[in-house]
């Protein structure tokens, strides 16, 4: 019997964009299993809770393919990416590169990962160049001024991020920890 390879795509996801949901549909093609890991990330102050940020990514992959992707569930985790890989058994982390200014940073943390698992190892994709503009930072700054990010994130996605730039403008929202 052969080996799953199970693979990792994590992130903050704040929110989620079709730069994400691209790289998310390639692992799935690529790998028998894909764990979608939403970094819970104290460090940040994210616009929408791990919670919040969960709940747009499965919708979007549910959008995305209608009953959903078999093969991909998404997940929450905090602390060490390396920590979460061995406690769902994966042995890939796929990172999505738009530059390469990602990938200086993207390689200095996967040497890392692999000095602190060396089992675990790291793949790029690049993005396709539909996307390679979006972060999910431009996507909250565009929001926040009511510009149009239609094209830039899934549809499920929309509405909620709409709303919460309205909150986020009036100082109405607290993020969430």
């Amino acid at each position: 019997m052969q080996p799953v390879t199970r693979a990792l795509v994590p992130g903050t996801f704040d929110p989620p964009t079709l730069g994400h949901l691209d790289v998310i549909l390639r692992a799935a093609a690529l790998f028998d299993e894909v764990v979608v890991a939403v970094l819970d990330n104290t460090a940040k102050t994210p616009w929408f809770s791990a919670e919040e940020r969960e709940s747009l990514l499965r919708a979007a992959l549910d959008g995305a393919a209608p009953g959903g992707l078999a093969n991909v569930r998404v997940d929450r985790f905090t602390g060490l990416l390396v920590q979460f890989a061995d406690a769902v058994e994966a042995r890939v982390v796929v990172k999505g590169l738009r530059s390469g200014a990602d990938f200086d940073y993207e390689r200095s943390m996967a040497h890392m990962n692999r000095e602190l698992a060396p089992r675990i190892e790291t793949v790029f994709i690049p993005a396709d160049p539909r996307f390679s503009h979006l972060s999910s930072s431009l996507v909250r700054e565009v929001a926040l001024f009511g510009g149009d990010v239609a094209r830039a994130v899934p549809p499920p996605v929309l509405e909620p991020l709409k709303e919460r730039a309205v909150e986020q403008k009036r100082g109405r929202h607290h993020p969430h920890p």
